[in-house]
């Protein structure tokens, strides 16, 4: 049997990095998912790739519209959903406080925490009628614990999404909801985001062998072991864990 056998999944960015291997962790381990992303081509390859427990719809996540649509789709095809996955987010290039501008600030904060207020505003309805449990799994940074001086706008709104997770947790738990909420904060892994950081620098080779080493562990994390985290949070097996913030890091923040 599958850890996540009979459940609908709804994975944001999940056309690559992290998101493309918490679709496929979940369609490995018995869910049906719908994944979601603005890269049309790779996540329609994807959905492809991962055969008929699978399919893919454009969702732009700052999109109230979009939102509404996918959630409307879900309750339409299959009237349930029982985990939601807020992966997708994402930065701007000179993220310094010196040179960020206040529309680029914004830009992140829409992507990185509007998207996940919105998100959960339009699928708690469905969630609380799939008459399951269910869980809210956000998918934060290890720059929402610690100060970034080069990350400002970034860390600031993965920073928010941690507290947002707790609220959603608390307030589902005292509303008597069966629907779990928690955060995880992966560390600097090799994705396609983080490449595109380290190609920003002036010197992408040191900024790259930089950070690759800069986790006690002297690496860099990977997408399925991030993804692996979600699933436990996904599943059942984390029946009693909710408004948790859980550190995949190589030891980072230990430091």
């Amino acid at each position: 049997m599958g850890r996540l056998d009979g459940k609908l999944a709804l994975v944001t960015g999940a056309a690559s990095g992290i998101g493309a291997e918490c679709a496929r962790t979940f369609v490995r381990e018995g869910a049906t998912v719908l994944l979601t992303d603005v890269q049309d081509e790779a996540g329609r390859a994807l959905a492809d790739e991962l055969g008929h427990a699978a399919s893919y719809r454009r969702l732009d996540v700052v999109s109230p519209e979009d939102w509404a649509a996918a959630i409307d789709e879900l309750r339409q095809a299959h009237g349930r959903l029982q985990v939601l996955v807020h992966n997708a987010g994402g930065g701007v290039p000179r993220d310094d406080l010196e040179h960020l501008s206040l529309e680029q600030w914004r830009r992140v904060q829409a992507l990185n925490v509007d998207s996940v207020l919105m998100g959960t505003q339009a699928a708690l309805p469905l969630l609380r009628a799939s008459g399951e449990p269910a869980s809210i799994v956000i998918v934060s940074s290890v720059a929402g614990l610690i100060g970034t001086p080069d990350l400002v706008a970034y860390g600031s709104a993965k920073g928010a999404v941690r507290i947002l997770s707790k609220s959603i947790a608390l307030h589902c738990a005292r509303k008597g909801y069966p629907i779990r909420c928690n955060s995880v904060h992966p560390g600097f892994c090799d994705t396609p985001l983080v490449r595109a950081l380290a190609s920003q620098s002036r010197d992408p080779d040191e900024a790259w062998r930089h950070l690759s080493q800069v986790a006690p562990l002297g690496r860099l994390g990977t997408p399925q072991e991030v993804a692996a985290l979600v699933l436990y949070l996904a599943s059942d097996e984390s029946a009693f864990t909710t408004g948790a913030e859980l550190v995949l890091d190589g030891g980072l923040t230990a430091s």
